[in-house]
């Protein structure tokens, strides 16, 4: 279940920083970050994809509710999600990449998955 994870934060920071990783990974398509911080921005993200699968005002809403910039949530609905549209999940990869200098936290390089990479397999 997302949400469960506190990473250390208050509460409203934590969201703004979820929203704020979704919608930045949405933009550009992938982000470097830690495991757990990934795991959270996963399941918050294969959520946003599956609302916009279906391109109705009341989805679109519900996403500009929780993803911070107008473009991203046209940009899901015109590019991402028809992307996805014959697949039912996994629309995000984590790969971890080794322990951060100073502090040894792990970080890895989350990434929205090609769906043709999926139909080869």
């Amino acid at each position: 279940m997302p949400g469960t994870r506190k990473l250390g934060r208050p509460t409203d920071h934590r969201k703004a920083m979820m929203r704020a990783m979704v919608t930045f990974l949405l933009e550009n398509g992938k982000i470097e970050t830690t495991v757990t911080r990934a795991k959270e921005v996963r399941a918050m993200t294969e959520k946003m994809i599956t609302l916009a699968k279906e391109d109705s005002l009341h989805n679109k809403r519900q996403a500009l509710a929780y993803i911070t910039k107008k473009d991203v949530v046209a940009k899901l609905f015109t590019e991402i999600a028809p992307k996805y549209a014959d697949v039912k999940g996994g629309y995000c990869r984590i790969i971890k990449t080794g322990p951060r200098r100073g502090d040894a936290a792990e970080m890895c390089i989350i990434e929205l998955v090609d769906p043709s990479e999926k139909k080869n397999k």
